[in-house]
């Protein structure tokens, strides 16, 4: 009896921390499965109009989504026939926080459409993979109905955008793709941060741009920093080597993930549709 009653002490004291271990990391792991869109998307919810920002070219048009939600977006229309670029911004912000990323293109007389989603700024929704990815399929189709043809559309994501575009670019021919702080998925970028979860199997939004690339027939252009802490180049150099050509892989010496802007990618991306976005 005593005998029993000391090995029943050692179990408890041997096995009992581990036992509240493991149910203490099955309810994180819960919880973040439950949470895992607040941490994936941050949209910031306050919006202000084009013209308060000085984009006198651009204009706030109401794009109606396949599921009936009407979402702002922004467009100026193209001068002189050139490309029109299709913005798909990342994971943070609205597309005001991102007029500065398109100013360029607009200075040199492309067309741009800033891909209003669901659930960012003033628009209704919530976001998830599906919801991003019918959001830009009904931008493109706000183009084609503006009678601008396939090859004149030039496909832009950033970061999170990426994997909308790539998606976009799978089932569409663009005129091109370019491709800022992209990655192969999201899963990878998640087990880069996320290591002790497994992401592999708690991840609903996966944007799973490795498998998607190869369905894409148009020049592709990959802009990534030297120093991004939150996509890793070697993931953009992946989802790189995964893409048909004619592609270029542009690595920014000291550039990280949100500062590109500043090491002169926009002029890059102009210098690549000009080389590469041929007008009928």
């Amino acid at each position: 009896m005593q005998y029993k009653t000391l090995k029943n002490i050692l179990v408890n004291w041997l096995f009992l921390p581990v036992i509240t271990s493991v149910s203490g990391y099955t309810a994180f792991v819960g919880v973040m499965h439950a949470m895992q869109r607040s941490f994936m998307y941050h949209p910031y919810p306050l919006m202000t109009s084009p013209a308060a920002l000085g984009m006198t070219e651009m204009r706030e048009v109401r794009l109606l989504s396949r599921d009936s939600m009407a979402l702002i977006s922004w467009y100026a229309p193209p001068k002189n026939a050139k490309p029109t670029v299709l913005y798909c911004h990342g994971n943070a912000g609205n597309i005001a926080t991102r007029a500065f990323k398109v100013r360029p293109f607009l200075q040199n007389g492309y067309g741009v459409l800033m891909v209003g989603y669901r659930g960012y700024g003033s628009n209704p929704g919530t976001p998830s993979e599906s919801g991003l990815s019918a959001d830009a399929e009904t931008a493109f189709q706000y183009l084609r109905a503006q009678s601008i043809p396939s090859n004149h559309i030039v496909i832009y994501g950033e970061s999170l955008g990426s994997g909308v575009a790539v998606s976009l670019a799978a089932t569409h021919n663009p005129g091109a793709l370019i491709l800022e702080a992209a990655f192969t998925s999201a899963v990878d970028v998640a087990k880069t941060t996320y290591w002790y979860l497994p992401v592999e199997q708690l991840m609903k939004d996966r944007f799973d741009s490795i498998k998607r690339i190869a369905q894409v027939h148009a020049p592709v252009l990959m802009l990534h920093g030297e120093r991004d802490g939150v996509v890793p180049i070697a993931l953009g150099k992946r989802l790189f080597a995964a893409a048909p050509s004619p592609k270029e892989f542009v690595t920014i010496p000291g550039g990280m993930h949100a500062n590109l802007h500043e090491h002169g990618v926009a002029q890059r991306a102009i210098d690549f549709i000009k080389r590469h976005v041929l007008l009928s």
